[in-house]
């Protein structure tokens, strides 16, 4: 029997990480809610919530888990052609709701979407408290692609992308990646794996270590030009 979170006590705990299932990989808990402390705890804890409009709040916690290293991150050649060339700039926390709102919408490969209103309304009131932020990228005054994640010490929580031109979501990362780097953040989660994301030099760790890392990095404060 799945765990049930009462969804008007945000200071319950979550289940023991182990205790998640191992088909499907991870899921841990239902119920709950999507108010602030909720969702930060569970950031803090290794958890992320993943549902659709059709089911209960659902909380995850795969083993294992794709990490990335700020300063790990692999450039390839063509990557760093597009990137010397000036075809995209990007910003940080200018258009979070527009970035958002372009990560909901459905792939070519998907029916739907597990990035509901519910979840837009969740996640903007957590930018709006400082919790959360967006990369931004542009081709001139065109929103091209971009990203958005928590950010909770020195780990940021990298949540979805999202791009229209060829390359435009991975120059995101890679500008998010460098101003982590500069702003001693110690770890990015990447959540599952996945090829775009290992070609891009994350790897995978055991849950137990994951664990162990965010309660160590979790802790530490970021550089105080963080997020400007």
């Amino acid at each position: 029997m799945l765990p049930w979170l009462d969804p008007n006590d945000d200071a319950t705990p979550f289940p023991q990480l182990e205790s998640a299932l191992d088909e499907p990989n991870g899921l841990l808990a239902a119920g709950g809610s999507l108010r602030p402390e909720r969702l930060l705890n569970a950031y803090r804890r290794g958890v992320f919530p993943w549902f659709d409009d059709d089911q209960p709040i659902l909380w995850w916690s795969p083993d294992p888990r794709m990490v990335l290293k700020p300063n790990g991150i692999r450039v390839s050649r063509s990557l760093r052609k597009t990137i010397n060339k000036d075809v995209f700039h990007c910003t940080v926390d200018t258009r979070f709701s527009d970035v958002i709102t372009a990560c909901s919408k459905p792939r070519d490969e998907q029916d739907g979407t597990w990035i509901t209103a519910t979840m837009i309304q969740a996640y903007e009131t957590l930018f709006q408290q400082g919790h959360a932020h967006s990369v931004e990228v542009w081709s001139d005054d065109t929103l091209v692609g971009g990203l958005y994640g928590i950010a909770i010490g020195q780990v940021f929580f990298g949540e979805s992308m999202f791009s229209r031109k060829s390359d435009a979501s991975k120059v995101g990362f890679a500008f998010l990646s460098k101003q982590l780097s500069a702003w001693n953040y110690q770890l990015i989660d990447c959540q599952v794996q996945s090829e775009h994301l290992e070609s891009l030099g994350a790897s995978l760790v055991n849950r137990d270590t994951f664990a162990q890392q965010l309660d160590e990095f979790c802790q530490l404060l970021p550089s105080k030009d963080a997020w400007y």
